[in-house]
């Protein structure tokens, strides 16, 4: 009965991606993300609703009245750039069955990140994207933090099988990086009791991403939070909500949680943390070997017997940079990273350009808060493998889009005179500098 309803909402869903096709990246965020065909237990496990949506959604902007163009941001030449790169290094893979493989899941994220860029054309649809994100991995939050608080932090939160995020490491960082979305909802509702909800979720998808037992989020927790709090406008009560946070950890979680925290200071004695330690050098010897890497999936044994300091101890490599590194080589992770790079930029750009503009104070927030979930990227992904997850790169895109939207107006009046949202820029900014000048001259 599950599988029946939820195929039917998901196709009622499609007709009206077929009228809006910026819902149609709404649709494909909320199964990437929340997978809801993973808590069915029929047909809908199986069936492709992510390459159908993706289908509906191309055909109905090439249909549409859509504008038909892209923001040519750097970031957008560093995806390309990269989907050609990791095309070449497939094509020299090592592995070419597991590595083709990847790359089918690969290719088709970029691709709707790019889709992303050219339907998200105001504040309105882009805040939805930050809804759908929030709303989607926010349900793993408050229900891993309930079953954390329920059981005493005892047993490790997991995500749904057979995704991206299925494990306690992945399901962690996934969920470390969307408390700063939450955070941004949270500073702009205005319905009292939706905001409250919003500050528990806030709590319990932090609390569950420690439950997870992932010493790499809790590293990006404290990274996260500091920063966290220096970003927000409001900070006494982000004080209030990391007290809070902290209060709550340090009440529920057993001894048993502090004992493997305490892990990360003697990872010499750690079999786990050593085993990471020689996949990281495998990682760089195949990147000094190969100008390709080894290609996608190529953590494996036999690679391990050739290139590995300990050829037999063969462990993931848990690390967003060795894993680019040891599957696309120097030159995949030297593009890799310059995207992270400039995107923080343009998020810096953003902020210094409108945290003083009432108008555009929403992008200076929007923008900051995305900075702290890509921090929370970039220290808890240190020591987890998830270097093509959606949510990565859909920061990148809201970082561009926020640029563009609030600083460039890149898509013009016409966006602007469809969704009927807003005065257009354009002609504000023209009359506020004609004012000034009169103001001047006289």
């Amino acid at each position: 009965m599950r599988d029946i309803v939820l195929t039917a909402i998901i196709f009622g869903l499609l007709f009206l991606v077929s009228k809006h096709p910026h819902y149609g990246i709404y649709l494909w965020s909320w199964l990437s993300y929340m997978n809801p065909h993973k808590q069915a237990w029929g047909f809908a496990q199986t069936m492709p609703f992510a390459y159908i949506t993706a289908i509906i959604t191309l055909a109905a902007y090439l249909f549409s009245k859509e504008p038909k163009r892209i923001p040519w941001a750097p970031e957008i030449v560093l995806l390309f750039m990269f989907f050609v790169w990791v095309t070449i290094t497939t094509v020299f893979c090592f592995y070419p069955a597991l590595a083709w493989d990847q790359w089918d899941k690969v290719w088709k994220i970029l691709f709707m990140t790019l889709v992303t860029a050219a339907l998200l054309t105001n504040r309105q649809r882009l805040e939805g994207l930050v809804w759908i994100i929030a709303l989607s991995l926010g349900f793993y939050g408050i229900k891993g933090g309930i079953f954390t608080i329920l059981h005493g932090g005892v047993y490790r939160v997991q995500g749904p099988e057979t995704t991206f995020i299925a494990g306690n490491n992945e399901i962690a960082l996934a969920l470390i990086m969307t408390v700063p979305l939450i955070r941004y909802l949270h500073l702009y509702e205005k319905r009292r009791w939706l905001k409250l909800g919003l500050a528990g979720a806030m709590l319990l998808t932090g609390l569950a991403a420690i439950g997870s037992q992932s010493r790499g989020a809790l590293l990006a927790a404290v990274a996260m939070g500091i920063l966290l709090w220096f970003k927000s406008r409001q900070k006494f009560a982000t004080a209030i909500y990391l007290i809070i946070a902290i209060g709550l950890v340090a009440a529920i979680m057993p001894q048993e949680w502090y004992d493997r925290m305490n892990t990360i200071e003697t990872y010499q004695q750690d079999a786990s943390a050593l085993g990471r330690i020689n996949a990281w050098h495998t990682a760089f010897n195949v990147a000094k070997d190969q100008i390709t890497g080894g290609g996608f999936e190529m953590f494996i044994a036999q690679t391990f017997r050739v290139y590995a300091p300990v050829p037999y101890d063969v462990h993931d490599v848990h690390s967003i940079y060795f894993e680019v590194l040891g599957e696309h080589g120097f030159i995949g992770l030297a593009i890799w990273l310059m995207l992270g790079i400039f995107a923080w930029r343009t998020g810096s750009k953003v902020i210094r350009h409108c945290k003083n503009d009432p108008e555009k104070k929403w992008a200076a927030d929007l923008a900051g808060m995305t900075q702290v979930s890509m921090l929370g990227y970039a220290t808890g992904g240190a020591f987890l493998g998830l270097a093509y997850f959606d949510l990565y790169y859909h920061l990148v895109i809201i970082m561009v889009l926020t640029h563009q939207i609030a600083v460039k107006n890149f898509w013009g009046d016409l966006t602007l005179a469809k969704t009927g949202t807003a005065t257009s820029p354009t002609r504000r900014d023209k009359s506020l500098r004609s004012r000034r000048t009169r103001h001047a001259s006289g």
